[in-house]
């Protein structure tokens, strides 16, 4: 209906201008002997055009205003045409400029150098790639042989055309859906980010109660702010956003760049050294003061853009400091065994294009990088491409598609855990203001990597104390068992107990949960890697350290029928040492326990057996034998059902049971 529309006012147009090529009628005295009054108010209303229009960004949408109150006096002017032309491509309105180019050239075909250059972006914007081409092409021959860069350009943007072109024969099934007035305004909404299981948006605005209310001069717009809206868990919708003022903003421009996947840890953008990232933590129900990063992320160059690996070991950012492949390009840097971000290594040519990169965002799922580019295979300005780390290398960056990709710039996109949501800006009719924030549900996956099978389980739940049930500050670890290795190390929020982490499939894990005073739990996820996503809540209520209270060791494993510790039980077994070292006086019983399956004495041999390996190996390791207790239980004290597998599974267990302080 739109293109429609659209062609029927451009035949409209020519038919009526057809005839004006000699009738270009510009703004002077000689042409309006009658009527020197409203000649002088319209040029009054160019000239304040013109001082907007040569500021450009967003002051092309207050020179509009002045153009067309002169336009209403004059419409025949080639010069106001096209100036008329390129405010309306260079906002929000771009394809509403191709009728006032096209008018252009018929009063005056040589009105401006570009004109022709200007016109096809038009039709590139609106998707017309055969006119656009045609356009490209128009201009290619009216530039010099030695202005080479031009030429290049020219034909990168006629190649965006062949790419358009193909990308929407071939279109993903998705719907696309507008946030809603209580996240979009009137004004400008982006770099939207959400937690891992999307119950928390944060996301940057340009709205008049940001903090300190103040206007960006040199864009005529407002500040950066942040904002944050949490989803109502009954009926699903967005609540209205709250600014949190300070320290997270400031009264200059704070904008979000990147979140962690619990939502307590985000990058904050601030334009201080042309632009550097900070780090602010939630801590209880409290933002800190951002602060900047070291001097491997920061430098005098621009930095923006900022996404963690789910384990926290890992940042990727954009940075366009020179030794790069483009203007701007994505870097990664690792956290050091201080805590340290360590010197930043370019990800390289797969990734990085001779164009600007933009916008990271790393997938929880631990491999796939999200990010935006004007380089590869682009249908115009900025598209979402993605790209997987897998033995030890980036895969091709694959065009996410249309139409999520369209011909304008799509950028600050991010991709839910589970697959099925993507979360991005957009600048379509039907919205709130100037950019609105959308959401992408897939209904198809994402060929040919089928981005929406993620293969990682989602963990999350509070940690509380077991009397008291007030919520626990809590470190949780995560240990690949099979390598005895740390993966990564969070901390619950301190006023909820809440926590969140992303376990990506195909490890072994044991999951430690521990608080000061208290015992130490532990949770054991063997996940095959061709698990799909899930989620699994797991609340905890951390027992404190009395005589008579005893705690699962779920990550102590034995050979089957056997008391032979496996290997993986080494990273538990530690845990359990060094518990006893920081408690010289603590005496302690463990137990080992069976299901019913099996006779009544070949479960209590079994399980004394199981329980004195554990003694013995803690005995290698130093602990003194007085302090250690082992006893076999058999199936005497199950915790809970024999009828199933999992109840019989939970029933054979190591126990540790604190006998003495």
């Amino acid at each position: 209906m739109k293109k429609t529309l659209h062609i029927i006012l451009t035949l409209t147009f020519i038919f009526c201008f057809v005839k004006l090529k000699s009738q270009n009628v510009e703004f002077e005295k000689e042409n309006f002997p009658n009527d020197k009054a409203a000649l002088k108010d319209a040029l009054n209303e160019i000239d304040e055009g013109d001082e907007n229009f040569d500021l450009g960004g967003d002051f092309y949408n207050t020179a509009l205003e002045f153009y067309e109150k002169a336009y209403n006096f004059n419409p025949n002017s080639a010069t106001l045409n096209y100036k008329l032309g390129k405010c309306h491509l260079y906002s929000l309105q771009k394809t509403e400029s191709i009728v006032y180019f096209q008018k252009a050239i018929i009063l005056n075909d040589k009105v401006a150098v570009d004109i022709h250059y200007l016109l096809a972006q038009a039709y590139q914007f609106n998707m017309q790639w055969d006119e656009a081409i045609k356009e490209y092409n128009v201009y290619l021959n009216s530039v010099h042989a030695n202005e080479v860069d031009f030429k290049k350009e020219v034909n990168k943007k006629i190649e965006e055309c062949n790419v358009g072109k193909e990308l929407v024969k071939h279109p993903i099934k998705v719907t696309i859906d507008n946030l809603g007035p209580r996240i979009n305004t009137k004004y400008y909404e982006y770099e939207g980010f959400l937690n891992a299981d999307e119950s928390t948006l944060m996301f940057t605005s340009r709205r008049p109660n940001t903090t300190g209310g103040k206007m960006d001069d040199s864009l005529n717009i407002y500040n950066e702010d942040i904002y944050i809206s949490t989803k109502d868990s009954i009926t699903g919708k967005w609540k209205e956003p709250i600014n949190p003022g300070k320290p997270l903003n400031t009264q200059y421009h704070d904008a979000i760049v990147g979140l962690s996947v619990d939502g307590q840890k985000i990058f904050v953008y601030k334009i201080e050294n042309l632009g550097d990232i900070f780090e602010s933590k939630l801590v209880g129900n409290k933002w800190t003061t951002p602060v900047a990063l070291n001097a491997n992320i920061n430098t005098i160059y621009h930095e923006s853009s900022a996404s963690l690996s789910p384990d926290g070991k890992a940042l990727y950012f954009v940075s366009d400091r020179p030794g790069g492949y483009g203007g701007r390009d994505i870097y990664m840097s690792k956290l050091t065994e201080k805590g340290e971000w360590d010197k930043a290594v370019n990800l390289g040519p797969v990734i990085n294009s001779v164009y600007d990169e933009e916008s990271v965002y790393f997938h929880p799922d631990g491999k796939t990088l999200f990010y935006s580019s004007k380089g590869h295979k682009t249908m115009g300005g900025f598209d979402i491409f993605y790209s997987v780390f897998e033995d030890g290398k980036w895969s091709v960056p694959e065009n996410i598609g249309y139409p999520v990709n369209t011909s304008d710039d799509d950028v600050f996109f991010v991709y839910s855990a589970n697959g099925k949501h993507g979360y991005y800006m957009s600048s379509k009719e039907g919205g709130f203001g100037g950019r609105d924030l959308y959401m992408i549900t897939f209904n198809e996956q994402i060929p040919p990597l089928k981005i929406m099978q993620a293969q990682l389980t989602l963990l999350k739940g509070i940690v509380i104390d077991a009397v008291t049930k007030e919520p626990l500050l809590a470190t949780i670890e995560i240990v690949d068992n099979e390598k005895n290795q740390l993966v990564a190390s969070f901390n619950t929020n301190s006023s909820t107990g809440k926590y969140m982490v992303s376990l990506p499939s195909g490890k072994n894990y044991g999951v430690v949960i521990k608080s000061e005073g208290h015992l130490t739990e532990s949770e054991n996820f063997n996940i095959p890697l061709t698990t799909k996503y899930q989620e699994v809540v797991k609340n905890y209520e951390l027992k404190r350290i009395e005589v008579g209270k005893s705690v699962v060791l779920k990550n102590i494993f034995f050979d089957f029928d056997k008391s032979t510790l496996r290997d993986e039980s080494v990273a538990e077994l530690e845990r359990l040492i060094k518990f006893m070292n920081d408690m010289p006086n603590l005496k302690v019983e463990i137990s080992g326990h069976t299901d019913s399956k099996g006779s009544e004495e070949y479960n209590q041999v079994l399980s004394e057996n199981r329980a004195k390996a554990v003694v013995d190996y803690l005995i290698v390791k130093g602990i003194n034998k007085d302090r250690l207790v082992y006893k076999g239980y058999g199936k005497l004290k199950p915790i809970a059902t024999n009828e199933t597998d999992e109840g019989r599974q939970l029933n054979r267990r190591t126990e540790c049971m604190i006998i003495s302080k």
